[in-house]
């Protein structure tokens, strides 16, 4: 069944209420939106988009002070770019609070968020009670879409709505500004100019290779990697003591550590849990002082994909 194409906003706010994701017009590109804060949710995003890895998502909001709500920090230089630049093709990096789950953020420590700049969009967003996260609404690889009838033709299939905001104003993505070792540096050039931020906050950094790239959305090798070393495949037990040793586990204990050394992502066998509950499994094992975590491979089938490339970068230093 094809997806419906319309202008009705209240229409696209039950839909997304309701836990589904749809397709919502920005001035940059058409995004594939969902409710930010509902893990299952944010994982429709991955799976309508065939998106093989969990990269970090950009979470929108209505205005900056709702933005407020989902961030620990707001620092002066933030508050100078949002004020003259949102509603806009400005996205911020900011310290994320408890309710961003890790599925939007990769598991980092920092959210991207912006307020963009489509009055559909803008109208939705000020009916919801929660922020929308919204990459691009295309499958994993192809251009991104700057009209509801890109998005019907490449995933009218797989969203029940395609919200019509006819054709984005400026096209390209937004310019990403974040914080890296006290520096405000550019971490991704697009809808607003260097000039025009500079303008603002006074002379930036522009990211290049020599610069740490990890709170970028969708473009690092390696987003959350865990302090313990962390090895995808069978567990080495004859290579570490077994009460060195932290296993990551798809849906059965392995019977030679403690259950206590280990965490099951889903004993039902259910990939879209495993890919739920990833992060947080991660974090655990971080804290429990083994010298190194075993995860095994998950089956190469929907999420497991993406769980398996999560897990080869965050084994990748």
């Amino acid at each position: 069944m094809l997806a419906e194409i319309g202008k009705d906003i209240s229409k696209a706010r039950e839909l997304l209420q309701r836990g589904l994701a749809v397709a919502i017009p920005t001035e940059t590109v058409y995004g594939l939106a969902a409710n930010a804060l509902d893990p299952n949710a944010v994982l429709q995003i991955f799976e309508i988009k065939n998106r093989p890895q969990f990269d970090p998502l950009i979470v929108h909001g209505a205005s900056r002070e709702r933005l407020s709500n989902y961030v620990t920090a707001f620092p002066d230089w933030a508050v100078k770019l949002a004020d003259a630049l949102w509603p806009g093709p400005l996205t911020l990096v900011l310290p994320k609070a408890k309710s961003i789950p890790d599925l939007v953020t990769s598991g980092m420590d920092t959210v991207a968020i912006r307020v963009p700049n489509h009055p559909m969009t803008l109208d939705l967003l000020s009916q919801l009670d929660f922020p929308l996260a919204a990459p691009s609404a295309n499958p994993f690889g192809y251009v991104s879409p700057t009209s509801a009838k890109h998005v019907m033709m490449q995933l009218g299939e797989k969203i029940p709505y395609i919200l019509d905001g006819g054709e984005c104003a400026v096209g390209v993505e937004s310019t990403i500004v974040g914080e890296v070792e006290g520096r405000v540096i550019v971490l991704r050039l697009g809808g607003v100019s260097v000039e025009e931020v500079e303008a603002l906050i006074g002379k930036v950094e522009v990211l290049t290779e020599s610069l740490p790239n990890a709170v970028i959305p969708g473009s690092l090798t390696s987003h959350y990697a865990p302090r313990t070393p962390l090895v995808v495949g069978p567990i080495e037990f004859d290579k570490y003591k077994r009460s060195l040793i932290g296993a990551l586990r798809f849906s059965v204990e392995s019977e030679k550590l403690h259950p206590s050394q280990q965490v099951v992502l889903s004993r039902a066998g259910d990939l879209r849990e495993a890919a739920k509950n990833l992060f947080a499994a991660m974090r655990q094992l971080d804290r429990q002082g083994a010298k190194v975590i075993f995860a095994e491979e998950f089956p190469e089938e929907g999420l497991g994909r993406a769980i398996n490339d999560r897990l080869r970068r965050a084994a990748t230093q």
